[in-house]
């Protein structure tokens, strides 16, 4: 995402990429995965040092940015942390810091906004349903009064970090429309189950809400009022994964072209073969347009212009697709070493796989598209 970066966010995504090269590389992935073990917090907090976590705070809370482009800057690291398959909770902190900003109470902001900024809090968004035009459908996670205070019942699936996380934002379908509360994760009824999944970079687990009682002093807003909230999140989320795409995408070509000039097939190098090059020059261009779109994107979200819902799922639908084919060609390009544990390519097959299929498919942001083009 390098175009138009200004001289400040050239410096921050040239300290991001030498600190997670030295701190967090995909060595040190294959050693947790292998150890069966996650990230340390203490790394967690160390990579909070650098400021990432602090990128969408404000100042008063112990947040800065590079430029004053929260956002674009978050995108930056994103797509940072993307080149390494980095294993920290860093989308869930953000989009997390994100919505208590916008929403919460000047208690929760006060209480939670600091410990996000420092990496000693992790906060999960359990998401809610999406159903026409971006609107929350019903399902999942539901919301029923019960006197001032809500009772929560059902169950959200494939949410990010929630194993680890400290606490749970969950957005909701009630009859009133949707809300939004945030609670710690051992609250009593709330159950959560750490998945096994294809991306071992990641830590994914569904949370079951059993007759969760939920007092009004843990509402981000207004019961019902929460709607244009949860969408404003969601754009920031899609720029953040997709930001990440770019990349886990750019980090795989460089592989398979670094690879394929050193492996020779009758004596001369795979990627002298007028053919190989063709497949790479198309995926060098299609990784173009994938960073077009995700700058837009993350200017217009940054700025909540009109065209955000649009900008943003545009860039999803053109991440997830590319970001998955790219990759996979790569790793056909490698040939069958490229389908072994022991070469790194396929943690960037895992992460561009598990980045299509988080937060809609291309075909569920295709679909809208549609309807927020009236269509």
């Amino acid at each position: 995402m390098d175009i138009d970066l200004s001289e400040d966010q050239v410096m921050l995504q040239d300290s991001t990429r030498r600190f997670v090269e030295d701190r967090a590389s995909i060595a040190m992935l294959r050693k947790l995965v292998e150890e069966k073990r996650d990230m340390p917090l203490d790394a967690w907090r160390m990579a909070a040092e650098q400021g990432w976590t602090a990128l969408l705070i404000p100042e008063e809370f112990g947040g800065f940015s590079e430029s004053a482009q929260g956002l674009v800057d978050a995108a930056i690291v994103a797509e940072e942390l993307g080149r390494v398959i980095y294993p920290g909770p860093f989308l869930s902190s953000a989009v997390a810091a994100y919505a208590i900003n916008d929403a919460g109470s000047s208690g929760q902001k006060a209480h939670w906004l600091p410990k996000l900024a420092s990496g000693e809090a992790v906060v999960a968004w359990a998401m809610a349903r999406r159903g026409g035009g971006g609107r929350i459908a019903g399902g999942g996670v539901r919301a029923a009064r019960e006197g001032e205070n809500l009772r929560l019942g059902g169950h959200a699936a494939y949410v990010l970090d929630a194993q680890i996380a400290d606490a749970i934002l969950v957005s909701v379908a009630g009859d009133d429309g949707a809300t939004q509360v945030l609670l710690t994760a051992d609250t009593p009824g709330i159950t959560i189950t750490p998945l096994d999944t294809l991306d071992v970079g990641r830590r994914i687990a569904h949370i079951d809400f059993a007759d969760v009682v939920v007092s009004t002093e843990a509402l981000l807003g207004e019961i019902g009022a929460a709607g244009e909230a949860v969408e404003r999140q969601f754009q920031v989320a899609l720029v953040l994964q997709c930001a990440e795409t770019i990349g886990v995408v750019e980090r795989a070509l460089e592989i398979c072209l670094e690879y394929t000039n050193e492996r020779l097939v009758f004596g001369r190098p795979v990627a002298s073969y007028q053919a190989i090059k063709h497949r790479l020059a198309d995926h060098a261009t299609q990784l173009m347009g994938m960073k077009a779109a995700v700058a837009h994107a993350a200017k217009a979200v940054k700025d909540q212009a009109s065209d955000a819902a649009i900008a943003a799922s545009i860039a999803k639908s053109q991440c997830g697709k590319w970001g998955t084919e790219i990759v996979r060609d790569c790793m056909h390009m490698h040939g069958g070493i490229g389908m072994t544990w022991e070469h790194d390519i396929h943690f960037y097959g895992r992460r561009a796989v598990s980045n299509e299929a988080l937060l809609g498919t291309p075909a569920a942001h295709h679909e809208r598209l549609c309807r927020l083009a009236g269509l």
